[in-house]
């Protein structure tokens, strides 16, 4: 089991930036792969980003160059620094977490353990 509470959420104005966090527990951290999600209103969970045990990162097109994902195995922790917000990155941001991925980095249904969530907000 792995235990995953995401904070960091908010309102900004477009062009401004947000730092996620996802606090993991419950199990060796530093094997799992990482990746964030997320939700708009009326629309179904898209992939964000992803990073691996061994540090290589994956990024949707829509957020390629403006999101860094990144984890500190020490902390038990993965981050997301969400930069140049545009009113369309409005959503609620889940964390997840594959011990075992199954299928593609994108796929919301490899990853077992899944966040509450924390909503962003962008205003234009």
């Amino acid at each position: 089991q792995v235990q995953l509470v995401a904070s960091g959420g908010g309102l900004v104005q477009a062009g401004d930036s947000l730092r996620l966090s996802c606090a993991a527990s419950g199990r060796t951290f530093s094997g799992v792969t990482m990746g964030w999600f997320r939700q708009a209103s009326g629309k179904g969970r898209e992939f964000v980003a992803a990073i691996r045990s061994d540090g290589r990162t994956y990024y949707a097109d829509s957020v390629k160059g403006r999101f860094t994902i990144s984890r500190d195995n020490a902390k038990n922790t993965v981050n997301a620094q969400l930069n140049s917000l545009k009113p369309e990155d409005t959503a609620v941001y889940y964390c997840a977490a594959a011990p075992y991925l199954r299928g593609t980095y994108t796929d919301a249904r490899g990853y077992d353990f899944w966040g509450p969530g924390t909503q962003v907000t962008v205003s234009s």
